[in-house]
């Protein structure tokens, strides 16, 4: 009895200084969680403009270079250039932008640029990669060049550029909690004030609902994939090396 009494003691003196060591995030987003909501909301707004415009833009322009062959080596230095570029150091340039300054504006566009080189590679990949003789069987059915893009490209294409959303989706998501370093107030907030107050418990939180949120939306992507991919071309996007 004396023994088991002692273990049951030694375990609870364990699990609260486990609990107070490891998992006092824990206590943290409990007494911080209308700040943690808010910060939530923040981030997943700032994802969504990011991929709002890159899906129009960097789309585009894949598409763009798909059609003409002789654009797509400079598109393709382009975002290399851009991505090899650090965020911080890319944010301190938007910042001193007229105009722009701190805030979620300069992040957006920093972001945006970022999201150029995964995107525009993988829509231009999933266009080439369709077989030529499917393309002119095409044209022998009379089909316009607009008609093969929309009707036969794209839908072939389709896994392959929805690797490359999914891809730049949980880059964005992370990226972005840099941006708090120029005022966005987002998860970010919580790892710098966390490191600045040496608080392991902040750290912690942001670090693992900043992961969350991109295993999340990543987890959704692939879902809606599957609905909208034909089951005989989907992509496993983590086979992509963009």
């Amino acid at each position: 009895m004396e023994l088991g009494e002692g273990l049951l003691r030694w375990f609870v003196l364990w699990f609260v200084n486990f609990y107070d060591e490891q998992l006092g995030f824990i206590d943290y987003i409990i007494q911080s969680w209308e700040q943690i909501v808010d910060y939530t909301a923040n981030h997943f707004l700032l994802v969504f403009i990011v991929m709002f415009f890159s899906l129009i833009f960097w789309i585009s322009i894949g598409l763009l270079i798909s059609r003409y062959d002789s654009l797509a080596t400079g598109a393709f230095s382009v975002g290399n250039l851009l991505f090899c570029i650090p965020s911080i150091s890319l944010f301190g340039i938007f910042i001193t932008i007229p105009m722009l300054g701190l805030g979620r504006t300069s992040a957006a566009l920093a972001l945006i640029l970022y999201a150029m080189m995964p995107m525009v590679r993988n829509v231009y990949r999933g266009i080439k990669s369709v077989d030529w003789g499917i393309i002119d069987a095409a044209r022998g059915m009379g089909m316009t060049a607009r008609q093969i893009l929309f009707r036969v490209q794209i839908p072939i294409a389709l896994p392959v550029i929805f690797a490359g959303i999914r891809i730049t989706t949980v880059m964005i998501t992370g990226m972005a909690a840099v941006a708090t370093f120029i005022g966005e107030r987002n998860l970010g907030r919580l790892i710098h004030h966390g490191i600045a107050r040496e608080s392991s418990d902040m750290i912690i939180a942001g670090a693992i609902l900043v992961s969350f949120i991109a295993l999340l939306l990543d987890y959704l992507l692939g879902k809606i994939e599957r609905r909208i991919a034909s089951p005989g071309l989907r992509y496993d996007h983590q086979d992509e090396i963009t």
